[in-house]
């Protein structure tokens, strides 16, 4: 994939939840919750502050992140369900 987001946006691969719950019920698709968890495909340079210096991204390609349930904007790429974030939807990294 050739993209790279302009500014401080970022390119997220949406990451599924799963669609069993603890006891073993199967949800249908009417009954999942929008995924709010995915993995960092692309990072842009960052935004430019007052002085036209770049502010960096707090992220980096290859982070898990979890961001705001209704932020970003949904597009497809070869066949892939990615999200366009900006940095302040971002609400947490993955660790561990």
């Amino acid at each position: 994939m050739n993209l790279k987001p302009l500014g401080d946006r970022l390119i997220v691969h949406v990451v599924e939840e799963e669609e069993k719950t603890a006891s073993g019920i199967v949800l249908p698709d009417t009954a999942k919750e929008k995924p709010q968890r995915g993995k960092v495909v692309a990072v842009g340079d960052g935004k430019l502050n007052e002085e036209n210096h770049r502010i960096p991204v707090d992220v980096t390609e290859g982070d898990e992140v979890l961001y705001s349930k209704y932020g970003g904007t949904d597009i497809v790429v070869e066949g892939e369900d990615l999200l366009v974030l900006r940095e302040a939807d971002v609400l947490a990294k993955v660790t561990g």
